[in-house]
């Protein structure tokens, strides 16, 4: 059962422990304890929140998802510096633009995880394959 947003400090929040582990939004040591968290931006879309880390995703690779996010949505809203924080028992990420996306606090948002990328969307089912299609392109950026 995927997460559901949540109010944080910043605005708009969403618990992202297994997928940010799968993406490589974090590096922990033996302990458990966090030795890097991803500095990421996030792109807002119809539906979809596409989260980034800047230091992992090429600018060209970064570049070629939000082109695509956009043609297939047909929109594009702001994107905002987040940050990646420690919550609980794991890690949640900030989404600045969620509201731009039409996201609100307690709506269920599945993430599709990808090295270096979050695709957040909403349960619509045509958002969910969406969200796999940008996974995978981004899955083919990292395989060539």
């Amino acid at each position: 059962m995927p997460n559901s947003i949540k109010r944080s400090g910043e605005g708009l929040a969403l618990q992202v422990t297994k997928p940010a582990r799968a993406a490589s939004f974090v590096e922990e040591n033996a302990d458990g304890e966090p030795t890097r968290r991803a500095e990421v931006l996030v792109y807002a879309f119809d539906d979809t929140l596409l989260v980034v880390d800047v230091d992992r995703v090429a600018v060209a690779d970064r570049a070629e998802l939000v082109a695509s996010a956009t043609r297939d949505t047909r929109s594009i809203y702001r994107a905002a510096r987040a940050s990646l924080q420690v919550a609980g028992n794991g890690y949640q990420v900030n989404l600045p633009p969620a509201e731009d996306a039409g996201f609100e606090e307690g709506d269920s948002a599945p993430v599709h995880p990808a090295h270096g990328v979050l695709v957040v969307t909403t349960t619509d089912p045509p958002a969910a394959q969406f969200a796999a299609d940008l996974a995978t392109i981004r899955r083919e950026q990292v395989s060539t």
